[in-house]
């Protein structure tokens, strides 16, 4: 069935002609919100591993997870080309030199088209986006969660909505794609703070989306008041999606709709382990409503 949204696999389809799989690698990065530099104890909703939902860890080098990678994902998911995504924590947090060295470390196989960097605005400076927009089809993955500092404040970010906007600004000039991660359902945000984090994001003609539930990990700060969060309902989720959907530029790319994790580390909502459902549920949504991403988006 054909989205009414802009996939983030149909655009990768289109821009290599053949389907391109997301290979998601552990290099051992940091965070400074988590060794002491700006805090130790990370964003609230962040577990012991970086939210890295993967079954290998960085004692595997890179060439070694790319290569099993390779060897898994064809079977999965039928890939015949593949992003090297360093996933986990901030991969941008070293210097500029060691950057260079463990970012070209993923491109051992032909098949490897392009490089995804997952990281926080505060570790980005203009000599590190120098070496990223050198690479294969560079994307940088930034984490802003929502554009109200009171909130980032509260889930202990470690930086504001200004920092994301130099950082934004900074990449976008080097000519390098952004995909932006938000989270709905952060705790004191009513559903019109939400929407203010996607309009303000529609004004930036952002590239690409991640849209997250807030979730609670084991081994996250928010796993102590688990028992006090009123977790969002997978339906007013839903809803809340197809609404920023609307409002986003068609050229966006949708690179996420439900978040997802290891079962074995979430405690709340339970609903999103059942991701197929949900997106079911917003293609659902958005036919019922007869709508298509962009249907509301406004430039300026």
């Amino acid at each position: 069935m054909d989205k009414r949204y802009n996939t983030y696999n149909k655009f990768l389809k289109d821009k290599f002609g053949v389907k391109v799989h997301k290979l998601i690698i552990d290099a051992g990065f940091s965070c400074p919100n988590r060794d002491g530099t700006i805090s130790s104890d990370g964003c609230i909703f962040c577990d012991e591993v970086g939210s890295f939902g993967s079954t290998h860890s960085n004692k595997l080098s890179i060439k070694e997870q790319i290569l099993e990678g390779i060897e898994i994902l064809p079977k999965r998911f039928k890939a015949q080309k593949y992003i090297a995504y360093f996933q986990a924590f901030s991969n941008t947090y070293k210097p500029a030199s060691e950057l260079e060295r463990i970012y070209n470390e993923a491109f051992v196989d032909d098949r490897i088209v392009g490089i995804s960097i997952g990281t926080r605005p505060d570790c980005i400076d203009k000599e590190k986006i120098k070496i990223i927009s050198k690479l294969k089809f560079p994307q940088i993955e930034l984490g802003l969660q929502s554009i109200h500092n009171d909130t980032l404040k509260l889930i202990n970010r470690g930086h504001d909505f200004d920092c994301f906007l130099r950082a934004y600004e900074m990449i976008k000039e080097a000519g390098i794609n952004v995909c932006v991660h938000t989270i709905f359902g952060l705790p004191n945000e009513n559903r019109s703070m939400m929407i203010e984090t996607i309009e303000k994001l529609a004004e930036l003609k952002i590239d690409g989306i991640k849209f997250h539930m807030l979730t609670v990990l084991r081994g996250s700060k928010l796993a102590q008041y688990a028992d006090r969060i009123d977790a969002m309902s997978e339906e007013d989720y839903c809803n809340l999606v197809c609404d920023s959907l609307e409002i986003l530029p068609p050229t966006t790319t949708i690179q996420r709709l439900p978040g997802s994790g290891l079962k074995s580390e979430l405690i709340s909502p339970l609903w999103i382990e059942h991701k197929f459902h949900t997106t079911n549920l917003i293609d659902k949504i958005m036919i019922q409503r007869n709508s298509f991403q962009g249907s509301k988006y406004q430039a300026r």
